[in-house]
């Protein structure tokens, strides 16, 4: 356990930092790639606010380097170093996530997808090349194993209360192969990047720099002998949960620990209590190397916290500890896929267009749907189909009631376009090329170009315009040519143009009229 003070927010960071690692055995629904993002913002929020703090103890040294030189300039010129280090460090990690999200496109207010962030091209195939490391990937390890070995180098080995920061550079900078479930043994960046989504590495990459700054404040705390002061007493302890995971279906078992964030096997309680219930100290399962372990069940959705005291005796007079920033999330069990169904914000007339809508953490049957005009149908919980009447756009809203009865509600909209017109072809072609034999025994076609929908298309009726005064044959109720048609064929000649016209169509897939489609063309050779 850390031998450090850690602040309520970081400690909930912590606890977030939990939920990435139990997240990765999950599938990946669209709530579990938006939690990432909020786990990253949260991560990105406690830098910031620790390089706050950080710099208000950077001008503590400065000032105590100016009143006692003699003990305070070495070390004062120490943080200087470690903090250019950092902050080196904390940017190369944000070109990393740069390149990851630059892969995809952000809305009009700047926001990324997040729900379709559930793959990451960016490390998988730059970072790697096929099971080895590509050069970024060396880059990489490279440059965390220099980050690790130069700050440990800046604080030293001489001082004996440095020893717990350097294990910790060590512990939380670590690049060594891992073993995976499995007893696979696996290179660091494969383990924790390779394969899972993009919004996961991003909320990995802050969390690495929140894990920068915090080693940072240490280190200037060390210097200014702020930890041993702070963890002399023990009403500087604070008790933390620790869950195995912290996000959990309805009905799951919750199992995990209650731990001091300092602690050792002396350090015994006289009284430990966990959401109103006394725990039993003197049994070995309920308590143990200083640890008390809970057992109990996730309730309704939404988010919990854990609360409690331990009370140890300090000079004879007890002393109580709180449980802080003890948090877990329990969200509902998954009972069917959920499909995306943003077609590039495009929605077609008289198609059946599928759109889904949902809210993080609110059960389906609290969410209600409507659009501004067309028709909406839903077809499951979270699914519904679009069919719009007319063009120009269609708004479509999400109304969710949470459980305290409030409602949260967001909007899309949607752009409504015609069933394109489909393009002729032939020998699968628009503008085909060869002999007069090929031909003869062409297949005139239609297909659709950019369209999402899959559609079957028959060519029902179609025109042969042939140069040089040799006429037009129509073929109905059949895509190749007549016998008269290749008739005339045979009285082609090199660089004559073959005209296909009047395509005729009909449809198989949507309940939509057809169209003509677009002219074809073949060259004689």
């Amino acid at each position: 356990m850390a031998g450090q003070k850690l602040s309520p927010r970081q400690k909930m960071i912590n606890l977030m930092y939990l939920v990435f690692i139990a997240m990765m055995a999950l599938q990946m629904s669209r709530e579990a790639l938006t939690a990432f993002a909020m786990m990253s913002d949260k991560f990105e929020e406690s830098s910031k606010n620790a390089q706050a703090h950080n710099e208000n103890l950077l001008d503590q040294l400065a000032m105590k380097a100016e009143e006692e030189e003699l003990r305070f300039s070495p070390l004062s010129e120490k943080a200087q170093q470690i903090n250019a280090l950092s902050n080196d460090f904390t940017t190369y990690l944000e070109t990393l996530k740069t390149s990851i999200t630059d892969f995809y496109k952000r809305d009009e207010n700047g926001n990324l997808p997040y729900e379709q962030m559930e793959k990451n091209p960016v490390a998988d195939y730059e970072w790697f090349v096929k099971d080895k490391y590509s050069e970024k990937g060396e880059e990489i390890e490279a440059t965390i194993d220099n980050f690790r070995n130069s700050f440990k180098e800046i604080i030293g080995d001489e001082e004996q209360s440095y020893r717990f920061l350097r294990d910790k550079l060590d512990e939380l900078f670590n690049t060594d192969k891992v073993t995976d479930s499995e007893g696979n043994e696996r290179d660091y960046l494969d383990y924790h990047y390779k394969g899972l989504p993009s919004v996961s590495a991003m909320a990995k990459l802050s969390s690495m720099q929140n894990d920068v700054r915090q080693v940072e404040q240490e280190a200037y705390n060390l210097f200014l002998g702020n930890t041993y002061k702070q963890s002399a007493s023990l009403t500087n302890y604070r008790a933390m949960v620790f869950t195995d995971k912290s996000v959990y279906f309805e009905g799951e078992p919750i199992s995990g620990s209650v731990v001091l964030a300092r602690y050792d096997n002396k350090t015994v309680p006289t009284e430990v209590v966990v959401n109103g219930t006394p725990i039993d100290l003197t049994n070995p399962n309920s308590f143990s190397n200083g640890q008390v372990q809970i057992n109990t069940r996730a309730g309704r959705v939404g988010e919990h916290r854990f609360t409690g005291q331990f009370t140890f005796l300090e000079e004879g007079q007890p002393v109580p500890v709180d449980i802080q920033s003890s948090n877990y999330v329990v969200v509902p069990r998954p009972n069917s896929a959920t499909i995306a169904a943003d077609r590039m914000n495009v929605v077609y007339i008289a198609v059946e267009n599928p759109i889904s809508a949902s809210f993080a953490g609110v059960p389906s049957n609290q969410v209600s749907v409507s659009a501004s005009k067309g028709e909406l149908s839903k077809v499951a919980d979270g699914r519904y189909i679009l069919k719009p009447t007319e063009a120009g756009s269609i708004v479509v809203t999400a109304t969710g009631t949470l459980s305290d009865g409030s409602t949260v509600s967001d909007q899309q909209e949607f752009r409504v376009k015609m069933v394109p017109r489909p393009m002729g072809t032939i020998r699968g072609s628009n503008e085909a090329t060869g002999p007069t034999d090929n031909l003869k025994i062409s297949t005139i076609g239609a297909r659709f170009e950019d369209f999402e929908f899959e559609v079957d298309i028959n060519v029902t009726e179609f025109t042969v315009i042939f140069p040089r005064g040799l006429g037009s044959e129509t073929i109905k109720g059949s895509n190749r040519l007549s016998a008269q048609a290749q008739r005339k064929v045979d009285q082609l000649r090199s660089g004559d143009v073959v005209h296909i016209s009047g395509i005729k169509t009909s449809l198989r897939g949507v309940n939509i009229p057809s169209r003509d489609a677009t002219n074809a063309t073949y060259t004689i050779q």
